[in-house]
């Protein structure tokens, strides 16, 4: 019996110190990448394994989050609220996803710079990321491509600048 305590301490030991050096690998809050949830229902959990504690169920496809850490198959993440916890990486898709913040309706216009406006997105709306400049996104949502502030979008960092994101599912 105390063999297989101590055996059981050892394996906790080596999965919490893998556990530190994974999330110490990166500063602390630093976002590695961004993702969006694959599936339509999905589960935030208190740590890396099916047997901690669900801290929230999410049930919106597209739905972005930070992936803030890695262990394993899964990764830690942090939504647009700053709630943060484990998911699978099965949940969670490489394709990028922005949310809508903010106050009231926002104008997409038909080029980075302004011009004419194509559509209206109200807060919480989701769209498809597709390209950035310094100050602005362009974005797709219901068959419709705009220009949006990064100031109204949460999903894409201050920095980033790119011309067009490779498809991905």
């Amino acid at each position: 019996m105390t063999r297989l305590i101590v055996q059981f301490l050892l394996v906790a030991c080596l999965f919490a110190t893998s556990l530190g050096a994974s999330a110490a690998a990166q500063p602390p809050g630093k976002v590695l990448r961004y993702v969006s949830l694959r599936a339509e229902k999905a589960y935030m959990r208190e740590g890396p394994t099916y047997s901690h504690r669900v801290l929230w169920q999410y049930r919106h496809r597209g739905y972005p989050f930070a992936v803030i850490a890695e262990y394993d198959v899964w990764r830690r993440v942090r939504a647009v609220d700053g709630t943060t916890g484990w998911m699978s990486h099965a949940m969670l898709s490489d394709r990028r996803t922005v949310l809508v913040t903010g106050k009231g309706r926002v104008n997409l216009h038909e080029n980075a710079d302004g011009g004419a406006v194509v559509a209206l997105a109200d807060p919480g709306a989701i769209a498809t990321l597709r390209a950035c400049t310094r100050t602005a996104c362009q974005v797709h949502s219901a068959d419709v491509d705009g220009w949006i502030p990064k100031s109204r979008i949460w999903g894409v960092g201050a920095g980033e600048v790119f011309d067009r994101l490779p498809s991905r599912r």
